[in-house]
């Protein structure tokens, strides 16, 4: 993907990817790519497949009763700065994903405190080391699975009671 959009990475894209399937289960994997590229760019027939893999995925985890979703971050064998740097990338596509998701009706407070957790998390100091560091880390990563699959729920409610 860095050679389509350069200031774009796995993880904002995934986080993209989750915040758009939260507001609206049924987006298409169409719309998650033409948010994802700058106008006017394609892509090879290959790397499209792959990423369409990925939403569907995404989707599937997102939908699933098991607590399967995961966030797609880097490997631990990974430097725990660059880990921490994808994260912040990882929330900064999920926020984006919730507003291209266009949620039509006022926040309940949990997704609010859900929202402003994950912006405030776009602003981690990716300057971490050592054991403490990482605990921390482990238990951020936790915080926002659980945190997604609660936001999704709620807007799920929300949708329900809309549609009557």
């Amino acid at each position: 993907m860095a050679a389509h959009s350069p200031d774009l990475n796995a993880a904002e894209a995934h986080g993209m990817a989750a915040g758009l399937l939260c507001v609206n289960p049924q987006t298409t994997s169409a719309y998650w790519l033409e948010e994802l590229l700058d106008e006017g760019q394609s892509l090879q027939a290959e790397a499209s497949q792959l990423l369409v893999r990925l939403f569907e995925e995404t989707r599937r985890l997102l939908a699933s009763e098991s607590f399967e979703f995961d966030l797609l971050l880097p490997d631990d064998d990974e430097l725990l700065s660059g880990r921490l740097l994808a994260l912040k990338s990882w929330c900064q596509g999920f926020l984006f994903g919730i507003g291209c998701g266009q949620i039509r009706k006022a926040l309940g407070g949990d997704a609010q405190s859900i929202l402003k957790d994950v912006a405030e998390f776009t602003r981690l100091d990716t300057n971490a080391e050592g054991e403490e560091d990482e605990a921390a880390f482990a238990e951020i990563t936790e915080y926002l699975r659980s945190a997604v699959m609660l936001l999704r729920d709620e807007l799920e409610d929300e949708r329900d009671t809309t549609i009557h």
